[in-house]
C-alpha cells in the first residue's frame, strides 16, 4: 500500500465478513476502531509507515489478546 488516502480490503477478525476501511496515513502511524459491519464487533487496526521502502502496512486484529 502507498504513502495517502484510499480505501482498503479488510477482513474482520470475529467473523470474516469482507469489508472497506477509509485510510489515511497522511498522519503517520495510527491506531484506530472500525465497527464491523456484519457483526458489529470492534475490528482493531494499526497503521504503519515504513519510511525506508515508503508503503504503508496495515494490521487487522481482534484486539481480544490477553496480556499476563
Amino acid at each position: 500500500m502507498k504513502l495517502g488516502q484510499h480505501n482498503e480490503n479488510i477482513v474482520c477478525p470475529h467473523c470474516g465478513y469482507h469489508t472497506r476501511v477509509d485510510v489515511d496515513s497522511s498522519a503517520g502511524d495510527q491506531e484506530f476502531y472500525e465497527d464491523c459491519s456484519a457483526c458489529c464487533s470492534p475490528i482493531h487496526l494499526r497503521l504503519h509507515i515504513d519510511e525506508l521502502h515508503q508503503q504503508v502496512q496495515l494490521f487487522v486484529d481482534a484486539d481480544d489478546e490477553q496480556n499476563y
